[in-house]
């Protein structure tokens, strides 16, 4: 893609980011990559919070933040006080002139001063409102927990997917940090452009609704399955539907294995010199792998007990069993 801003997808598209922390600036970075001209609303004096999160780096006696960084590449600033009539003045001009508005403020703060999307659509009709929050907001969806403010351990661990990451003998376990903001971020971009298409059609704007919930909800989605069809609920440090799937211990240290169905099983137990395994009852699917994988494990792991990692990797992708280090 050229480095100029002309030729990309979004070029001579404006977007306004009331965004702070992770999620609402990851969206509005991705949007800047294609790009839209992004300006970026901060408080007076602080500016987003990550302008604080470490780590620093500092240059000719002026500290930035890698927090911030991370998130807000190619966008302009301004620092505008919405608690005043003349920020807000500011902000309705600017809106008036945009494409997209992008908020991922606490639920509710936008409706305090006058400046939701129902307000913002009046002054134009062709602006397009995303705003990202917990757990959704979109009039007539709301729900009990639609004014709650979240963090995207939050989002993890209403979602199922705190509980089902670590050992069954360890509390539940966060994943990335900030995966569930990074995430959101990105689906939002995705309702974005599909909203700047629809009004090419039909010439007015539209609220895009993002709720993190329902985001990772999503990237849950075969425990989801899984308990919905067979009632069965899955268990952290053990997957009961498909094995072999982990990471598994070699000379040198671990590499990453899955095995989805028994078209791969095949291909792993001709590569370890156990084709036997293929017609074994004890390893006859994915479930009833994942039942004898004490027995298994350890089978898969002395074949790697005396190769390197690089050498496990080569011969397993070499068969067509996809692993990594």
């Amino acid at each position: 893609m050229s480095n100029s801003t002309e030729n990309r997808p979004l070029s001579g598209i404006r977007v306004i980011g009331l965004e702070q922390y992770m999620s609402g600036p990851y969206c509005t970075m991705l949007l800047a990559d294609a790009g839209a001209e992004v300006i970026k609303i901060e408080r007076p004096g602080s500016g987003d919070p990550r302008r604080l999160i470490p780590p620093f780096v500092e240059k000719n006696g002026v500290k930035k933040a890698g927090g911030y960084l991370s998130y807000n590449r190619n966008k302009k600033s301004l620092a505008l006080n919405l608690q005043s009539e003349a920020g807000r003045e500011t902000l309705k001009q600017l809106v008036s002139v945009s494409d997209v508005v992008v908020e991922n403020l606490r639920p509710g703060s936008m409706d305090k001063i006058g400046l939701n999307y129902d307000s913002l659509k009046k002054i134009n009709p062709r602006i397009i409102y995303a705003a990202i929050s917990g757990f959704g907001r979109l009039p007539g969806f709301e729900s009990e927990y639609s004014s709650r403010p979240a963090f995207d351990i939050v989002a993890e661990a209403m979602t199922g997917i705190m509980d089902l990451v670590g050992f069954a003998d360890k509390p539940p376990t966060y994943t990335l940090y900030g995966m569930a903001d990074v995430h959101s971020g990105l689906a939002t971009a995705y309702g974005i452009m599909q909203a700047l298409f629809m009004r090419e059609r039909t010439g007015l704007g539209q609220m895009v609704d993002s709720a993190m919930v329902d985001n990772m909800l999503a990237l849950n989605e075969r425990m989801v399955t899984l308990y919905s069809l067979t009632g069965e609920e899955p268990k952290r440090g053990s997957l009961r539907h498909v094995w072999p799937r982990g990471a598994f211990k070699c000379k040198d240290g671990y590499i990453a294995l899955n095995v989805p169905d028994n078209i791969i099983w095949k291909r792993l137990a001709d590569t370890i010199q156990r084709p036997d395994l293929v017609d074994d009852p004890r390893s006859a699917d994915g479930v009833i792998r994942g039942e004898n994988a004490e027995f298994l494990q350890a089978i898969i792991e002395d074949w790697m007990a005396d190769k390197t990692r690089g050498e496990a990797v080569s011969a397993l992708n070499d068969a067509g069993v996809p692993t990594g280090p």
